[in-house]
């Protein structure tokens, strides 16, 4: 079974990465996965930099990306610290790929759901009153893009499109934003979910209602398809992990 980095939008960093991408990408998992804890100090430049073998700029810059997504802030003589989690920009890509790489995959998979709930079931509602035609259109091409997928990696794509198409439709831009944003943990969710045989063949009917409820221009419809499609998505994943040996997230 492949894990969610073998899976994820961001590969691990590759051969060849320049060094600042690396500076970044060691620094902000080390932060995300709690080695470096909030009001820590980031090893000094000193440290970093003959572990690194680079130049002053070139770490000053990794550094002032780590300030630009949240995780440190910069201060003269004190270093970089690190910043309390609530101050952190979760949606930003990179400190979501972090998250998911350093959270359990329960833990990861429990918050998920969490947001999903909160976030999808409204979304749908207020697109059912707001979107457009073509709109609605598009949220139709990605359900039967869902439909023809014959592989996980085929319906990945599509999948993603229909949820990130609802979000788009209820014409409210950070909305739009957040299911954007949250494409990339929600591919780590459809993978693991279509681990179970016959998944995909359950939840179009499921999808279909939500698509049937915002072409009826439904928000009570809409808002309930979509929370039994995560009632239904959270059976599934609590199959799987119970198999893999986690507790259920009911």
């Amino acid at each position: 079974m492949k894990s969610r980095a073998d899976h994820s939008t961001y590969s691990l960093k590759p051969e060849g990465k320049s060094m600042h991408g690396r500076i970044v990408g060691e620094l902000g998992l080390a932060i995300v996965a709690g080695e470096f804890q909030p009001g820590d100090k980031l090893p000094t430049e000193s440290v970093l930099l003959e572990r690194y073998e680079i130049s002053r700029p070139v770490l000053r810059e990794a550094v002032r990306v780590l300030v630009a997504k949240g995780l440190v802030v910069s201060k003269q003589r004190a270093g970089a610290l690190v910043r309390p989690r609530n101050e952190w920009h979760l949606l930003d890509p990179d400190v979501l790929y972090w998250l998911i790489q350093a959270k359990p995959q329960r833990e990861f998979v429990q918050t998920l759901l969490e947001v999903r709930r909160i976030f999808e079931p409204a979304a749908a509602a207020l697109a059912a009153s707001k979107a457009t035609e073509p709109q609605l259109q598009a949220i139709e091409q990605a359900f039967e893009g869902m439909a023809a997928a014959t592989t996980t990696e085929e319906l990945l794509e599509p999948d993603l499109a229909f949820h990130r198409r609802i979000a788009e439709a209820t014409g409210n831009d950070l909305l739009a934003y957040i299911g954007n944003m949250l494409s990339l943990a929600l591919r780590e969710s459809i993978i693991l979910s279509s681990q179970l045989p016959n998944t995909h063949a359950l939840s179009l009917p499921r999808h279909k209602a939500i698509l049937t409820a915002l072409q009826n221009r439904d928000p009570l419809g809409a808002r309930q398809a979509t929370l039994v499609q995560l009632e239904e998505t959270s059976d599934d994943l609590s199959t799987i992990l119970a198999s893999n040996g986690s507790v259920n997230l009911a």
